[in-house]
């Protein structure tokens, strides 16, 4: 199927990226089942993937051991100078930087196939869309992409002849010389990896990993890194959230975008089954949501990805039965355990251990190996549309209003398990300071206290203190239209250490509850800071505390949930010396931002101080 193009600027930049890495041929993409089932074909034949016998049409690939997660001290953010980059962010100068990594992609396609990659961010034709070109010569990443964005001939129908797009160029960086035999997994080394942001050309090079976002262009490269920094020079939102739709017994629909660090159960929260009776919930996203104000002066959000690139260790029935059935085909999975009857398997997963599997290593393993069958990171690509619990409007060009933020982080004691912020500006503080405890998951000893603002901080494209200024400027352009915001805590421990609170499908009573507050919007009255506890009324109750609103035991519908009342009551307790314990952790937080820091952060940490007193 012959692709016509009749953009002279990307045939251009195409004629360039040929003459610099020199591939062995170009491939145009047209998005077609026949494309992917050729790609796949190839790779399987080529020893690169396994065809999973008991799963259709869904193949297993093993990455070298070198190229298995994101490259975060390896991600740069080019901007003009240091300055604008910002302290969360690494930094070289654009000629610099281009300059080595010109000198790295010379040549660097020979013996492989270009291929031409035409995407949208979005459907096809939202005014909230974006569309990207990505260059690469990675088979892998063209079939990944596939199921990630919406690739093809109509995103080159909407760019016309003059459109504009964002330029994305990855090469894993492994020339073939004629007759040299290829590996299952090629790459680059650790040193010669780079993922490179241009924000203010939106522009993206990446080199010499061929795995998740480093090679996945569309996913956090374009849609967060580059298109924060778009977000806010147009005046819209980027953002690192999942979006669901809850339905109440009368038909109401919320719409809500949440925003957790890893390992806080994100994808979980996107797939709920709710436990209490008559209410509903459908997935949007689970990963990002951009977010425009629309002409009715709320702020409106689509999901701009087309699949969901989750990770599988910990997946299964019991965390997320709809993740479960979303994976039973037409699914890519990186660096699982194959079993002996052609399936997939990882840690977590339902039943016991295989007796035997091959590793993500490709070596013989059984349970008293004495090591992860599955990489900690391995991941599984599949296509949204088979999501059990998607919502019909997933695809909706105009995207879906949105009700409520929600942020959150993994703390085993002092952060409540809900809370309501007083205001915008209150929010956008909960947001700013959202903290997780790590786990094995991220990097740091396990138990320390990681600040991760707006679960943004790898992620946003400019200095972070300039992203929480763009936060309130939103604010004051919605104004009464702003969606209520919360904080959530779904991982507080007794001081023996037991879990407090169940999680999974009885998060959807916490859910309710900030719903019932948006109802009864109209009754609720503006809270005054430093009375404690009037009853702030509304269709669901809350008490004024020193960092929000809280529920009280009565405002939460527990029917059915045997939770002990002592649990309950340490779940909502504040204590107020341990916050005070974290005002110091706060400002120095805040002071990495310096001049860029807003003041009206400064104002809303005053309250709180003040607030604990």
């Amino acid at each position: 199927m012959a692709v016509m193009v009749k953009h002279e600027k990307l045939k251009n930049w195409v004629q360039e990226v040929v003459e610099l890495c020199r591939p062995g041929s170009i491939h145009w993409c047209n998005g077609t089942k026949e494309e992917y089932d050729h790609l796949m074909t190839l790779m399987v034949e080529n020893g690169m993937a396994d065809s999973l016998q008991n799963r259709p049409n869904s193949f297993l690939f093993r990455s070298d051991p070198s190229d298995v997660a994101r490259v975060e001290d390896r991600t740069y953010i080019s901007a003009p100078t240091q300055d604008e980059a910002g302290p969360t962010n690494h930094w070289i100068d654009p000629d610099e930087l281009k300059k080595t990594m010109t000198e790295l992609y010379t040549g660097c396609m020979q013996g492989r196939t270009l291929y031409v990659i035409p995407f949208s961010m979005g459907p096809i034709g939202s005014p909230i869309s974006k569309i990207g070109i990505e260059l690469t010569d990675s088979p892998y990443v063209v079939c990944n992409m596939h199921i990630m964005t919406r690739v093809g001939t109509k995103v080159l129908e909407v760019l016309g002849t003059d459109g504009d797009y964002i330029p994305c160029l990855h090469s894993i960086g492994a020339p073939l010389a004629e007759g040299q035999e290829d590996v299952p997994w090629p790459c680059a080394p650790i040193e010669k990896k780079y993922i490179s942001h241009f924000p203010q050309e939106n522009l993206i090079w990446s080199f010499g990993s061929g795995y998740g976002g480093n090679a996945l262009l569309g996913k956090k490269c374009l849609a967060l890194r580059i298109a924060s920094a778009m977000a806010k020079r147009e005046g819209w939102m980027a953002e690192h959230m999942l979006i669901l739709r809850l339905t109440n017994p009368e038909g109401r629909r919320f719409h809500i975008a949440a925003a957790f660090p890893s390992a806080c159960g994100k994808t979980n929260l996107a797939m709920l089954e709710p436990t209490i009776e008559g209410w509903k919930c459908e997935c949007i996203g689970d990963d990002i949501a951009w977010m425009k104000i629309g002409n009715d002066g709320r702020l409106y959000a689509i999901n701009p990805e087309a699949g969901f690139f989750g990770v599988a260790p910990g997946t299964s029935y019991n965390s997320n039965p709809m993740a479960m059935e979303t994976l039973k085909e037409n699914c890519i999975f990186t660096n699982c355990a194959l079993t002996d009857d052609g399936d997939i398997w990882w840690e977590g997963f339902d039943g016991e251990p295989p007796a035997h599997a091959i590793d993500w290593k490709g070596n013989d393993w059984t349970p008293d190996s004495g090591r992860p069958a599955a990489h900690p990171n391995a991941r599984f690509t599949a296509p949204a549309a088979q999501c059990p619990v998607i919502c019909p409007d997933w695809e909706d060009p105009k995207g879906v209003p949105i009700d409520i933020f929600v942020f959150g982080g993994r703390r085993a004691g002092v952060v409540p398990l809900v809370n309501e912020a007083y205001n915008w500006d209150h929010g956008v503080f909960l947001g700013a300071t959202a903290a997780s405890e790590t786990t094995a998951a991220n990097i740091g000893a396990v138990g320390n206290l990681r600040r991760d603002p707006f679960a943004m901080q790898p992620f946003c494209g400019y200095h972070m203190g300039d992203y929480f200024q763009h936060w309130f400027d939103m604010g004051d352009k919605l104004g009464a239209k702003a969606p209520r915001i919360f904080y959530v805590n779904w991982f507080r421990k007794s001081p023996d250490g037991k879990w407090l609170w169940p999680g999974f499908g009885e998060n959807s009573r916490v859910l309710k509850w900030m719903c019932e507050r948006v109802e009864g919007r109209a009754d609720a009255v503006e809270t005054p800071t430093g009375l404690f506890p009037r009853k702030v009324e509304g269709k669901a109750g809350a008490v004024e505390t020193p960092i929000g609103l809280l529920p009280r035991k009565e405002d939460l519908d527990l029917t059915g949930l045997d939770i002990d009342n002592d649990d309950v009551e340490e779940l909502l307790r504040i204590d107020t010396k341990a916050w005070q314990a974290e005002l110091p952790d706060i400002e120095k937080h805040f002071d990495q931002f310096g001049r860029h820091l807003p003041q009206r952060l400064k104002v809303q940490l005053e309250n709180l101080r003040k607030r604990l007193k």
